[in-house]
């Protein structure tokens, strides 16, 4: 019995690691670092803004670059691939800029807490509001489509 206890929890701690692993690692690099493409839409896709950062993404076994930046007091995050497409961009928008059906399933998801921020997060494939939550001192994000559905966690 003893014997198969100590079976599962390594299964289990093995697999952890292995999702690990296999989820997006980000290290955080300077402008110099990135390739010229990717440079050339950053700074196309910055102006006006406060840069707070670049990092490099790697997520099965695909790189991304990423740029987090303020402009007009507002988040905006971008991340573009190496040959420097727009992959994905993220901007705080205000409450009323989010659709009805997504507000609505956005405070039911944080109940009691407060919702510090909301996000657009828009790609060729969606566009979903993830909402950063405080619960009970912990955070959490609720994310959710136009129409108020789940939208999981895209890696």
């Amino acid at each position: 019995m003893k014997n198969s206890l100590s079976i599962v929890i390594g299964s289990a701690l093995a697999l952890a690691i292995c999702i690990g692993i296999a989820r997006a690692s980000e290290k955080p690099v300077s402008f110099g670092d990135l390739p010229s493409a990717v440079k050339k839409t950053m700074q196309r896709e910055s102006q006006g803004a406060t840069i707070k950062g670049y990092s490099k993404e790697v997520a099965h076994g695909r790189t991304a670059y990423e740029v987090e930046m303020l402009l007009d007091g507002k988040s905006r995050d971008i991340l573009i691939d190496p040959a420097g497409k727009v992959i994905e961009v993220e901007k705080q928008v205000p409450r009323d800029a989010v659709p009805a059906a997504a507000m609505a399933e956005i405070e039911k998801g944080a109940g009691r807490g407060s919702i510090l921020k909301i996000e657009e997060v828009k790609s060729d494939s969606e566009i979903a509001y993830e909402a950063q939550v405080l619960i009970n001192g912990k955070h959490r994000e609720v994310r959710v489509h136009a129409d108020g559905s789940t939208a999981p966690e895209k890696d």
